[in-house]
């Protein structure tokens, strides 16, 4: 993503940017036709589009809980679809050593947000050359995201992305502190706000996350508002039945008029 910067924040339309995708890598056929169904929507928005989605899920709350489909399996998907698309592909990873062999299939490296003070794992994907998505932790503050930053670029790459997800309020739900937005806006990198992971209900009896998906334009719309850079929105065509994190997706049929809405109070703030 040569000029990303330039790319995803001067857009001709005035646009933010969006991340969208499935959860996880569920399988070829599904996968490419959520991707076509998104880029028919942002294509006629003008937003410019990230595709998101999961080779593999580490952090599960029980054992049997759905990981992936095999690594490469799953990467070369998600290689597929940014080469048949021509979008740039971004997924998370956990461990270093995963670092280089993303890189060679994705634009764009995630690091998950317990996982964002790891040092050797950003120096990792920053040694990579790719944009690298850093999500906040649930633990932490906007201002700490500072060294994150650093990290990064003194590993020798600029090209960084901040991605806000809530703050940890009480032992099973989260919320979003949106002063964090400006403030983590101020190290001069794009942010972005995760409307689905940001409702999550986490550490339920039951070992599966929980959700409030009904909020995510509540939450978007905030966002938006104050100035958000981009959004990263998990989606799919039957929640309900999805692999991983259906509690808190958006319907993929709702989508267009999600976004429609908010491409409305981007255009009154301008």
């Amino acid at each position: 993503m040569l000029n990303y910067l330039d790319k995803i924040k001067n857009t001709e339309s005035g646009n933010f940017f969006l991340m969208a995708g499935p959860c996880a890598i569920e399988g070829e056929d599904i996968a490419m036709r959520i991707a076509e169904k998104i880029i028919s929507i942002t294509d006629k928005l003008q937003i410019p589009y990230i595709f998101k989605g999961s080779y593999r899920k580490a952090n599960r709350s029980k054992g049997s809980s759905f990981t992936g489909i095999g690594d490469e399996k799953a990467l070369r998907i998600l290689e597929r679809i940014g080469r048949e698309f021509n979008v740039p592909t971004v997924t998370d990873i956990h461990e270093s050593g995963e670092a280089a062999m993303a890189a060679a299939y994705v634009d764009v490296l995630q690091i998950p947000a317990f996982l964002c003070r790891q040092t050797d794992l950003l120096i990792a994907a920053a040694e990579t050359g790719k944009v690298v998505n850093v999500k906040k932790g649930q633990f932490l503050s906007a201002g700490s995201m500072k060294f994150v930053v650093e990290k990064v670029k003194e590993a020798g790459n600029n090209k960084v992305i901040l991605t806000d997800r809530g703050n940890t309020f009480g032992y099973q739900d989260l919320i979003v502190d949106y002063r964090g937005l400006p403030e983590m806006q101020s190290f001069g990198v794009p942010v972005v706000m995760d409307c689905t992971h940001s409702l999550q209900q986490p550490n339920q009896a039951s070992g599966v996350t929980g959700g409030k998906p009904e909020l995510i334009l509540t939450i978007a719309k905030a966002a938006i508002a104050v100035g958000a850079d981009g959004l990263f929105i998990e989606t799919h065509p039957d929640p309900a039945n999805a692999k991983s994190d259906g509690a808190n997706m958006l319907h993929l049929d709702l989508l267009e008029e999600t976004l429609t809405k908010l491409i409305r109070i981007r255009q009154a703030i301008l």
